[in-house]
């Protein structure tokens, strides 16, 4: 995947913009960080993944995901665009969005999607 994906994935959700977060490029909902691109490395900050999950994710795709000292005791994982199979980016993603977003920007997008 590549940045330009991951803006065209998550801005279909209400209440998404792209913004700067530490000087990078990065998608927020009202204000808050969905999630940032570590262009350095071509990397995504992934938000709102338990520790364990984190630790299952590294486990079985150490080519997508890792984390730094830095991000011990957050539920962060960071990925590596290149490797992020699109599927996971989604559910992450739109996991964080739910956690973040309004009530009602999250019915209104339910709404006009429906699930299988």
């Amino acid at each position: 995947m590549r940045w330009e994906d991951i803006v065209q994935l998550a801005t279909q959700w209400p209440e998404v913009e792209q913004a700067v977060s530490y000087g990078e490029p990065s998608l927020k909902v009202r204000k808050s960080l969905l999630t940032r691109h570590r262009v350095d490395d071509d990397s995504l900050v992934l938000i709102d993944v338990p520790v364990d999950e984190r630790d299952h994710l590294i486990e079985m795709m150490p080519e997508a995901f890792f984390v730094e000292p830095h991000y011990h005791g957050h539920d962060i994982v960071l990925a590596r665009l290149s490797h992020l199979p699109p599927d996971i980016a989604k559910r992450l993603l739109e996991r964080r969005w739910r956690n973040t977003a309004t009530k009602r920007a999250i019915a209104q997008y339910d709404r006009a999607s429906p699930r299988a």
